[in-house]
């Protein structure tokens, strides 16, 4: 697999928990946070509440809590790869 041009950091798209997301979040200059994920999203439960949604972007929040999960492009197809950055993991403004 090529190296990707946002992948200096030592982080991947292969990372996990908050390090995944944050990871994504900057990926491409941010190009990729609000891209839709295939195929209409993925079904999930929050990591942190268990609350059920619908991950549409591949950085995206739980509607009742807040948590903010991840997954990057090439892992979009599994739910198990769905990362969640953390309990007090705030996006930045």
């Amino acid at each position: 697999m090529s190296e990707c041009g946002s992948c200096s950091s030592g982080a991947g798209p292969f990372s996990e928990g908050k390090e995944l997301v944050e990871f994504v979040y900057g990926a491409h200059d941010g190009a990729i946070k609000d891209l839709p994920v295939p195929n209409d999203g993925l079904e999930t439960k929050c990591q942190g509440c268990g609350e059920p949604f619908t991950m549409k972007t591949f950085v995206d929040k739980c509607p009742k809590c807040g948590g903010v999960h991840a997954i990057s492009p090439p892992q979009s197809d599994d739910q198990a790869n769905i990362q969640f950055a953390g309990k007090d993991f705030k996006l930045p403004e």
